[in-house]
């Protein structure tokens, strides 16, 4: 009980010890963009980042006092401390031996220092909230922050490959097969949750809950007066040479850390969420120090095809932006990209601009949200940001020839906005066009696109003002998807007309 007393009392006051603390932090990022992850985590927190084999994760140490910074970098989506990584898991190939094994493992884990990291969280997250409630009932706007906003078509989990995942409330103590089955008829009952990935051919996402769960919430509190923390195991396995599924994995887990802490069982209201992450032969055991993804930060208005700020950040800083610099976004749709470029490069000028009255009149209103949320930071100095937004033709922008340094945009995949059939006329167009705006020698774009095959015949016709650079592929709601970061060769542009 030792363990559980150490975890569940909250004057344990890990505050205090958090100088000397340190933690192993999992971070989710967008698939693609592990490396710009460890760079960004090197630039600002000073600590080398090891890249996960299973996609979209990075570790790195830092000391627990840093946690503040951790949750202000730019290009991860959900945070976790590590309790234990094993690099090479054996499992057993009988199923009963596989998850017994798991559950033998709960009691092994160096459980100690990563909950008094989760508290000291949990502390930061309380003061943050307070911080927010005082800002809201002092501002004159009804107008709703940026933290409100639901992104739709994405999920808390980052997109991955070939995952399956399994949410377990475990509230049994797994010593009959009897309470087995009752779980697997529970999480039989369960809905799936909203899936964000569609890379995986046989992927799935369940609740696993259980049938006596009620027995395990009678108590508010346990002997000694002390408060019950509520968990939850979620689950993610990938590979096809296990035994178990995520569910059987998530159930039986949950069963033994359930039965080491004495905790209750909640999947909804929970305090604690503790993950499996199951990767082949890769098996990590984290608490997740994030309850939705750091990537709903910016956008409160969003439209069909709303990026993920974690993934503009990603694409901007492919190009290096230095200061005066002048970055584009043609095709701008909610202002994603240049609303992360305004907040992390201000020493620059954004320029965003859409065809579609209705995207501009959206990244206007995310322009306005960002600048109440700057207001009502406190000791915020701030009287602006260096963004603009303009209604025009993509093919025909009122910007001089050769005036642009960086051109960051989300071109359009032909699926919810356009069509295949347009890109093949489109997509010429606009490498002309940014080519025209373009600095000759020393700009440089990034450009994210689904419809490969069109992009990759449109940047072989305009090879004398483009050069390719460096690709990578990302996941974007479920699409295979690629950047690609271009160079501007020093082939003047055609000019079709005069602007001046």
């Amino acid at each position: 009980m030792a363990a559980a007393e150490a975890a569940a009392g909250p004057g344990a006051a890990p505050a205090q010890e958090g100088a000397e603390l340190s933690a192993v932090i999992g971070a989710t990022v967008p698939t693609g963009f592990e490396l710009t992850a460890a760079a960004e985590v090197q630039e600002k927190l000073g600590s080398a980042s090891s890249v996960s084999r299973d996609r979209g994760k990075i570790y790195f140490e830092v000391p627990a006092r840093s946690l503040p910074q951790v949750h202000r970098l730019r290009s991860v989506d959900n945070l976790f401390v590590v309790v234990q990584e094993f690099k090479d898991y054996q499992f057993k190939e009988k199923k009963e031996d596989a998850l017994k094994d798991l559950e033998d493992l709960v009691k092994k884990l160096p459980w100690t220092s990563p909950l008094k990291v989760w508290e000291l969280n949990n502390s930061l997250k309380k003061k943050k909230t307070k911080r927010k409630k005082h800002n809201v009932q002092s501002a004159a706007s009804k107008e709703k922050l940026p933290e409100d906003g639901e992104e739709e078509g994405t999920g808390r989990d980052d997109a991955s490959q070939q995952e399956d995942c399994a949410q377990s409330a475990a509230g049994i103590e797994p010593a009959s097969g009897q309470d087995t089955e009752r779980t697997q008829e529970a999480a039989s009952r369960n809905g799936e949750e909203e899936e964000e990935d569609g890379q995986s051919d046989a992927k799935e996402e369940v609740q696993a809950g259980s049938g006596s769960e009620t027995k395990a919430d009678d108590g508010q509190t346990s002997d000694g007066g002390a408060k019950v923390l509520k968990f939850r195991v979620t689950c993610n396995r990938a590979g096809d040479k296990h035994s178990f599924t995520s569910n059987d994995a998530a159930r039986d887990f949950g069963g033994a850390v359930q039965e080491h802490f004495q905790w209750k069982a909640d999947m909804t209201n929970f305090d604690v969420e503790v993950l499996l992450n199951i990767h082949n032969n890769e098996v990590v055991v984290g608490i997740a120090l994030t309850e939705e993804s750091l990537h709903r930060r910016n956008i409160t208005h969003f439209g069909p095809t709303t990026l993920r700020s974690t993934l503009a950040y990603g694409m901007l800083r492919l190009c290096d932006p230095q200061p005066t610099d002048i970055i584009v976004d043609p095709m701008c749709g909610t202002g994603a990209i240049p609303i992360e470029g305004a907040t992390e490069w201000p020493s620059c000028y954004h320029i965003a601009g859409d065809n579609n009255p209705q995207a501009v009149k959206r990244a206007a209103n995310n322009i306005c949200s960002l600048l109440k949320k700057n207001e009502n930071k406190e000791s915020s100095t701030s009287l602006g940001i260096p963004l603009d937004i303009i209604q025009w033709d993509i093919c025909n922008l009122p910007l001089r020839t050769g005036s642009v340094d960086i051109i960051v945009t989300d071109m359009p995949f032909g699926k919810r906005i356009g069509s295949k059939k347009k890109n093949w006329d489109l997509y010429p167009a606009c490498l002309m066009e940014m080519g025209r705006i373009c600095t000759p020698g020393t700009g440089r774009a990034a450009l994210l696109t689904q419809d490969k095959k069109c992009f990759a015949k449109a940047l072989s016709r305009m090879g004398h003002i483009w050069r390719k650079g460096q690709t990578v592929w990302v996941n974007v709601g479920g699409l295979h998807a690629a950047v690609y970061l271009l160079k501007r060769t020093w082939e003047r542009a055609e000019e079709k007309r005069s602007f001046w």
